[in-house]
């Protein structure tokens, strides 16, 4: 039997401990803007049906129930990953962009496909990365 198809990711959770010093990193240097934001949860515009979601470390690990239904407990450790998608003109952009910010890329990769990959950290060393087209057959 084949699975039903899925469209997307929709939303990508990052768990960090202290939400206030996130939140500077994601919207001062990131530019992203909050949709949602309170002392447990940050959720941001990702771009096109993309959200990326901070939550605080152990602030998720009691069931939530609203009127719309209950969201179940989740929580997580240690250093992630997840890339954001960026137009390849905007690449040296970014680059002067992190440099001003003093955010230190360690790591860049040239993919076969023609995309660019650059990597650093977040307050809470999750690896963060830009990319451009080409990395992936899909992107």
């Amino acid at each position: 039997m084949s699975a039903p198809p899925i469209s997307g990711v929709v939303e990508t959770g990052l768990y960090v401990d202290d939400l206030p010093r996130a939140r500077a990193f994601y919207e001062d240097v990131l530019g992203l803007k909050p949709m949602i934001a309170d002392d447990r949860i940050a959720a941001y515009d990702a771009g096109p049906g993309s959200v990326l979601l901070l939550f605080l470390r152990g602030a998720t690990l009691e069931p939530v129930t609203m009127a719309e239904g209950t969201i179940p407990p989740h929580d997580g450790h240690g250093p992630l990953h997840y890339a954001l998608g960026i137009p390849a003109e905007a690449l040296p952009a970014w680059e002067s962009h992190l440099a001003a910010a003093q955010v230190a890329v360690e790591g860049r990769v040239d993919w076969k496909g023609g995309g660019v990959s650059l990597y650093f950290r977040d307050p809470d060393g999750h690896l963060v990365e830009l990319a451009t087209p080409g990395l992936w057959p899909n992107y």
